[in-house]
């Protein structure tokens, strides 16, 4: 991921209701929710969910489908792993000896890795 695109990720989420709409996306995993469902749990209008969606979309950190007459939409993982990485690239001097995250399910990406770093350095202040 380049700086531009970091950037245009970052911003996407600088927002509240942005966030929390991409967290209730990570949280439900790769099926992702469909667009009702998400307008019902974060209480906004549909018109304000898309236009954060919208956002989101161009960030390339939601991916929807239509099913029938449902979109069904879901964060995409793989940019979410390179935002991270990218934030990560150097963290602990590049020695690669981040470890996972204690309790995740899923496999570690780089980015995980160094946030396993950073939770444990925290946690010992």
């Amino acid at each position: 991921m380049e700086l531009n695109e970091s950037i245009v990720a970052l911003k996407a989420l600088a927002q509240d209701t942005r966030l929390a709409l991409y967290r209730l996306l990570v949280q439900a995993g790769p099926e992702g929710l469909p667009v009702g469902e998400l307008a019902a749990r974060l209480h906004v209008p549909d018109s304000t969910l898309s236009a954060h969606l919208r956002v989101l979309r161009t960030a390339g950190l939601v991916r929807d489908e239509r099913r029938g007459r449902v979109i069904q939409c879901r964060a995409d993982f793989a940019r979410m792993d390179a935002l991270l990485a990218y934030l990560t690239e150097n963290c602990c001097a590049g020695s690669g000896a981040c470890a996972p995250v204690p309790g995740c399910k899923t496999p570690p990406s780089p980015g995980a890795q160094a946030h396993a770093t950073l939770t444990r350095a925290r946690q010992r202040r």
